[in-house]
């Protein structure tokens, strides 16, 4: 006991100690601040206006400072992190669906048959027979050429074809009786066939005075007038002055508009992926628009993919047909085309604004049963309009599409209660991603 007696009496002095020297410290530092308490007490309006005018400048950088730190630490370190607090986001189930794979691409409206209509011999014109715009059917008389000269000489060896013939049969009835040789009876025969060429011949020759048209459409504009004298093979040019326009060359043209045809380019990237649809059997589908506003959209199939690639250009020309039905739609138009290539079959489709990306890839936060965020690694497949078909989930798992940047893994959510529906699919209109053969599968 008196070894513990001892050791407390020597704790207590020291206790003792302690608190005499703090004190005297404490009342050695209450001594030296006097002085800075007493010129705090002495402080007047007019000395600190003088202070504050003459370090302004450093007081207001000292404020931004200060600013600018409280917004970066609100940023990195939400309220809701702080706090532990819900963080409010909107989500979707993912679910199976086909997606339609879609190309874009620009092209021309060019007609599925177009014919300049030129004379086959030099004559001159009688009567015009079509209008500017009239649409035509095949075997219509367009024009019609001054026809009496050929008309004379096709009377005249039609006759004469005529008179052989009957110079023949009486040639075999003589021959039956013995009155003429059988050499007699060949050479009437071949006049008559000859006879017969030649009036054969002749209508021929009438018949080019005789324009017809030889497809379906609507004519174009008459670059000619009765009585011009048109040439055979006449090549086509145009005069324009301040006072007329003047043409020369085809009669006028033939242009086929419905159906009309849609020409345009496909990168070499997805020749694959076309060809493999084409050989199902079936021909793809394209959608179209023509102008700026791109209201109407027009319907058509594939009809021809081009048997070889440019190389200048890395892609190869396709060809689609497109009913044209009100005949909107003129050669030379541009317009813009998307094609459905193919089908995703059962493909996992999120809105693109659910994908995450950081320095380590693509990922999307999925909430579990728990109702906190995971956040989960994905591989983009194909990406159209606002749709992303990727690979990483399964099918559903709720995808948060609003609110995850403020998600960290492990966050606890809360849903919106005013959510806006996504988009569910892909209408045909960024360069899609292309995937690859086994993706597709």
């Amino acid at each position: 006991m008196s070894k513990i007696e001892s050791s407390l009496d020597e704790l207590f002095a020291k206790l003792v100690q302690i608190k005499n020297t703090g004190k005297a410290r404490l009342c050695g530092v209450w001594q030296q601040s006097q002085p800075q308490i007493s010129k705090l007490k002495s402080l007047d309006l007019v000395t600190v206006k003088a202070f504050v005018l003459k370090f302004k400048w450093r007081i207001l950088l000292v404020l931004i400072v200060l600013y600018a730190g409280s917004k970066a630490y609100d940023y990195f370190f939400p309220a809701g992190d702080k706090a532990n607090a819900p963080v409010t986001i909107t989500s979707i189930v993912v679910e199976k669906k086909d997606v339609p794979l879609i190309i874009e691409a620009t092209g021309t409206i060019v007609s599925a048959s177009i014919v300049d209509i030129r004379p086959m011999v030099t004559n001159t014109v009688a009567k015009i027979e079509v209008k500017d715009g009239q649409e035509v059917k095949a075997g219509d008389l367009l024009f019609t050429l001054d026809d009496r000269n050929d008309k004379a000489n096709y009377e005249k060896l039609k006759a004469l074809a005529d008179d052989a013939q009957k110079q023949y049969l009486r040639a075999k009835e003589l021959v039956a009786k013995n009155f003429i040789s059988k050499a007699g009876l060949e050479t009437s025969l071949a006049n008559a066939k000859s006879a017969q060429a030649a009036a054969r011949a002749a209508e021929v020759q009438l018949s080019f005075d005789y324009i017809r048209s030889p497809i379906d459409g609507r004519a174009g504009i008459v670059n000619v007038f009765p009585g011009s004298l048109v040439q055979a093979s006449n090549i086509v040019s145009t005069s324009t002055n301040s006072t007329a326009t003047s043409s020369v060359g085809s009669m006028v043209t033939i242009t086929q508009l419905n159906p009309i045809n849609v020409q345009f380019v496909i990168p070499e990237k997805d020749i694959p992926v076309m060809l493999e649809n084409q050989l199902d059997g079936e021909a793809m589908s394209v959608n179209v628009t023509v102008g700026e506003s791109g209201k109407k959209t027009y319907e058509g199939k594939v009809i021809v993919i081009d048997n070889q690639v440019d190389p200048s250009i890395a892609a190869v020309r396709v060809k689609a047909q497109i009913p044209n039905t009100d005949k909107t739609l003129l050669p030379g138009q541009f317009a813009r085309v998307s094609l459905i290539a193919s089908t995703l079959k059962d493909a996992l489709a999120i809105p693109s604004q659910a994908v995450v990306i950081n320095p380590r890839g693509k990922l999307v936060y999925v909430i579990d049963k728990d109702g906190k965020a995971v956040s989960k690694p994905i591989k983009v497949v194909y990406e159209y309009q606002g749709l992303t078909v990727v690979t990483g989930i399964e099918a559903g798992d709720r995808v948060v599409v609003e609110g995850k940047q403020n998600l960290r893994p492990g966050s606890k959510i809360r849903e919106s209660k005013n959510q806006t529906p996504p988009p569910t699919s892909p209408t045909p209109a960024s360069a899609p991603v292309t995937p690859s053969p086994t993706e597709k599968k």
